[in-house]
């Protein structure tokens, strides 16, 4: 049994002093108690570690790497993406589990207990199959057994190169399988899993309505088995345009009235609805899977936070593109992108909870669902995915209560997050995974052919 003690803690009933979190040997919450004696490992401000609910490993590889401008007289997500798929039809599975391990470590450091991994780059080039199918989904596993990450694997379903059912692209074709196959390698990969503890979980990502058949995403729950469904929604403009062209309605409009969406759901991005659309989707209990320094690099639009939020909306964040992982600057960008839509401040908050405590419950909570994780709160029976800040930090110290995440999300930085455990795995000593150096040097070791050849 592992004990943690904290000056003060996030518990689902509010802040307490003095909290003795005991933890099992499965990595669960044994008990909680507050106004306890010092015992333990000892920290200054304990929370809930939220998972990171949206993830495309490979692209870490290409952070910094695409801010020239393209040859289009107006540079977009679609210049964006054709320079991604030049580049990812050079990774080979070492350089990808190398790259998966460094994105991983970069989590935890941040503060995330989990990676939803959506995960579709299953393929060598020229769309050729690996002798073992799910191949690149083992190098993610691999790379999970590493850092000790909790890890929610999601192999995406991806078949088409567009709504009118296109072949796929030189750079699309590593995505690509038929319904048959993709059931093949969604099985596969919950074999994979079985390398991985018990917290490991599998579900399912039809990629978009672009991507595959209508049918094929209402039938995505079924391969799912219960496992979390995530799907990229309304992110680009001409997307919605693409799918109302071929389907006669917004994307948006199209699940809600032809999928059961439920909060075993979790949509990506949702950056181009209208008002109707938001307040419906909402009240699925579906998760809005966000990513707001992805969402702003790429040039996707503002999602609705304050609409969404006052129907009763789940949200989770996610680094998505990898540029840059920062659980503190996710959250601040998702408020302050609300604040300059609005012309106002603190947009978030509401007259109980601050901006901070509000965004911070809420990827805790939206971020488990997301995950198909029992986690995002300090409670007993739940995984022990735990975040300690350093209380002596300058901007930290001496406050209470809600004004700790004020400081930490808007005046800090990641370098405040100094231990996280994850199914009570401590992955992160103060400040460092264990790891750090040699995830490092495997990192380089691999990007070093991939950099010459570009």
């Amino acid at each position: 049994m592992t004990q943690i003690w904290a000056e003060q803690a996030l518990l689902p009933s509010g802040w307490a002093r003095d909290v003795c979190v005991t933890l099992d040997t499965s990595g669960r919450i044994a008990s909680v108690a507050a106004d306890q004696p010092v015992r333990g490992h000892r920290t200054g401000i304990l929370l809930p570690a939220p998972a990171n609910a949206h993830s495309h490993a490979f692209q870490r590889a290409m952070a910094g790497l695409t801010e020239g401008r393209g040859p289009d007289p107006r540079d977009s997500f679609w210049t964006w993406r054709k320079l991604m798929y030049r580049f990812l039809d050079r990774l080979d599975p070492d350089q990808v589990q190398a790259i998966a391990a460094l994105v991983q470590m970069e989590m935890l450091e941040a503060g995330y207990a989990t990676n939803v991994e959506f995960h579709y780059l299953h393929h060598a080039p020229g769309g050729v199959p690996y002798d073992t199918l799910s191949e690149m989904a083992q190098r993610i596993v691999a790379a999970a057994q590493d850092t000790g990450i909790g890890l929610t694997l999601l192999p995406v379903q991806y078949q088409f190169g567009g709504c009118d059912r296109r072949d796929l692209t030189a750079g699309q074709i590593r995505f690509g399988n038929d319904p048959e196959r993709f059931a093949r390698l969604v099985e596969d990969s919950r074999q994979a899993l079985d390398a991985l503890p018990s917290d490991a979980r599998l579900g399912v990502a039809p990629h978009s309505l672009r991507a595959i058949t209508p049918q094929d995403v209402s039938s995505a729950p079924e391969l799912a088995q219960g496992g979390p469904v995530h799907m990229h929604l309304a992110e680009q403009l001409a997307e919605v345009e693409e799918v109302q062209g071929a389907l006669g309605v917004r994307p948006v409009e199209w699940l809600l009235d032809n999928v059961p969406v439920d909060e075993n759901w979790c949509l990506i991005h949702c950056t181009q609805m209208q008002p109707h659309e938001t307040e419906g989707l909402a009240k699925t209990g579906a998760v809005a899977g966000l990513c707001p320094i992805t969402e702003s690099s790429l040039g996707d639009g503002i999602f609705d936070g304050v609409r969404w939020l006052q129907a009763g909306g789940q949200i989770a964040v996610g680094s998505d593109s990898n540029i840059r992982i920062s659980m503190s600057e996710e959250l601040r960008t998702l408020e302050y992108s609300q604040r300059l839509r609005d012309r106002s401040r603190a947009v978030l908050a509401t007259p109980e909870k601050s901006t901070g405590r509000r965004l911070f419950d809420a990827v805790c909570s939206g971020g488990a669902q997301a995950a198909g994780r029992d986690s995002g709160g300090i409670a007993e029976g739940a995984f022990a995915d735990l975040l300690a800040l350093d209380a002596g930090h300058v901007d930290l110290a001496d406050q209470q209560g809600d004004t700790l995440l004020d400081c930490w999300l808007f005046a800090g930085s990641d370098a405040m997050v100094r231990d996280v455990w994850s199914a009570g795995r401590h992955v992160v000593q103060d400040g460092r995974h264990p790891a750090r150096d040699r995830i490092l040097r495997d990192y380089s070791r691999a990007m070093k052919p991939l950099r010459e050849a570009l």
